[in-house]
C-alpha cells in the first residue's frame, strides 16, 4: 500500500524546494548517510541525497 507523504523543506538553495509552500517538489527523494558520522543524532547522520543547487 502506497502512502502519500509530503517532504517539507526549507533549504532555499535547492532547485526542488518550493519556497512559498516549503515543500520538496520531487516525486521521491534519496536520503544518504553523512560521511564519518555515527553518533546517533539524526541531524548529524543523514542528509538529502537529491539536493541540487539552484542557480539564482
Amino acid at each position: 500500500m502506497e502512502k502519500n507523504q509530503k517532504i517539507y523543506c526549507n533549504v532555499n538553495s535547492c532547485t526542488y524546494n518550493n519556497e512559498n509552500k516549503q515543500v520538496c517538489e520531487l516525486e521521491e527523494i534519496k536520503v544518504c548517510a553523512c560521511t564519518n558520522c555515527n553518533n546517533g543524532k539524526a541531524e548529524d547522520e543523514s542528509m538529502c541525497g537529491s539536493y541540487k543547487y539552484k542557480n539564482q
